[in-house]
């Protein structure tokens, strides 16, 4: 599992360096873009688009995942196509060839031959990366028992938008380049549950002379052991203490990020109560890393229009920390049932029923993500106070 692990954040590496490669001359970035094919009514972002940054990053880990686990490939799901369409009004099969020229060859024909820029991509997908030793101790879940989901790109409008000079509220920045992140979750593909994940963000730090850099966080839980890359809190400060009603009059003692597009009813409620600050930032990826970095305390999101590719990753690394990703109707459900101790968490292999296309995979039913049970408690208990419809 450590292998993979390692395999996985070698991937992660190779996409942060191809998305900063995509994004290094505005010239050959307008080549890159091309508008996403609307295939559901529910879509709610102001613009949804494709690039080719993101078809590379996820034939990039296929590729690389399946030559070092042979088979594993064929369980990697995602958001992308391999289809791109050039200039020239050209349909290309974007993948990675068995040689760096292979690639350049072919990537030219999507950048209406441009072959330095080609050449500068193709070289990212192949370039070998080394990480520093993983000490995750003897963590054993079988391969083929396995699924990933993979988002290559995960606040592509943000990325195109390509604003490098946003300035943090609280270390929390509310849209920009470094609200771009790389998510690959792995899962089990029979009970659903999160295993192992990690979040790259490409864009985390801006030097004026060596440009950006990135970073990376990873974590596993396999039920019996967990482990990740940050240092998190002890598990009895992890179940914390229940949430007495009075305390919701009082205020909560937490702190969350929300996305713009959230409700304003919900937005209101969470401004009224929330004393420790609320908060609004981009990318289903970086809200959930601003709970994993202990920024805030919880991210919510009430609507339909997260993924799976968006969650996994995230939820592994939460779990890893004692916390998870809870799939907010089930929660209300559960507590307007007068069970409120049953917290059911989202699971990654069931698509959702009587959808199609990418809302078989959506998060319908809402998310909360947290590092915290008491923190969970709390909001669900606050959220049962108004109609969510």
């Amino acid at each position: 599992m450590s292998q993979l692990m390692v395999a996985l954040i070698q991937a992660s590496e190779k996409a942060a360096n191809i998305a900063r490669s995509c994004r290094q001359e505005e010239r050959l970035f307008s080549l890159l873009i091309e508008e996403k094919k609307n295939d559901s009514q529910k879509r709610t972002c102001a613009a949804d688009f494709k690039t080719l940054a993101d078809v590379l990053v996820q034939e990039v880990i296929r590729h690389d995942i399946g030559k070092q686990f042979p088979g594993l490939e064929n369980s990697i799901f995602g958001e992308e196509t391999n289809e791109f369409m050039n200039g020239l009004g050209e349909k290309i099969h974007v993948r990675l060839g068995d040689t760096e020229k292979d690639t350049s060859s072919l990537l030219s024909k999507v950048l209406d031959g441009n072959m330095e820029a080609a050449e500068a991509l193709a070289f990212a997908a192949h370039q070998d990366i080394i990480i520093p030793d993983l000490h995750t101790g003897a963590v054993d879940v079988p391969l083929h028992s396995l699924g990933i989901w993979v988002d290559p790109i995960d606040s592509t409008y943000q990325y195109i938008k390509g604003i490098s000079d946003s300035v943090p509220e609280d270390d929390i920045y509310r849209h920009g380049l470094q609200c771009v992140t790389v998510l690959i979750g792995v899962y089990d593909l029979h009970s659903g549950v999160p295993v192992m994940g990690v979040i790259n963000q490409p864009f985390a730090v801006l030097d004026s002379i060596k440009g950006w850099t990135g970073r990376y966080f990873w974590g596993i839980s396999d039920g019996l052991r967990s482990i990740n890359s940050l240092t998190s809190r002890t598990d009895e400060q992890m179940k914390g203490e229940p949430i007495e009603p009075s305390a919701i009059c009082e205020g909560l003692k937490i702190s969350a990020v929300l996305s713009t597009r959230e409700s304003k009813r919900v937005k209101a409620l969470f401004q009224e109560n929330c004393v420790a600050g609320v908060y609004y930032a981009s990318g289903a990826g970086y809200k959930a890393l601003c709970v994993i970095l202990g920024l805030v305390d919880v991210y919510l999101f009430t609507k339909d229009s997260t993924y799976r590719w968006d969650s996994c990753s995230p939820h592994a690394i939460l779990c890893s920390m004692g916390g998870g990703v809870a799939d907010l109707k089930e929660c209300l459900k559960k507590r307007q049932c007068g069970r409120p101790e049953e917290q059911p968490e989202l699971v990654y292999n069931i698509p959702v029923l009587e959808a199609s296309g990418v809302d078989k995979w959506s998060n319908k039913g809402g998310l909360i993500a947290y590092r915290s049970k008491s923190d969970l408690d709390a909001v669900i208990q606050l959220l049962s106070t108004i109609r969510m419809d």
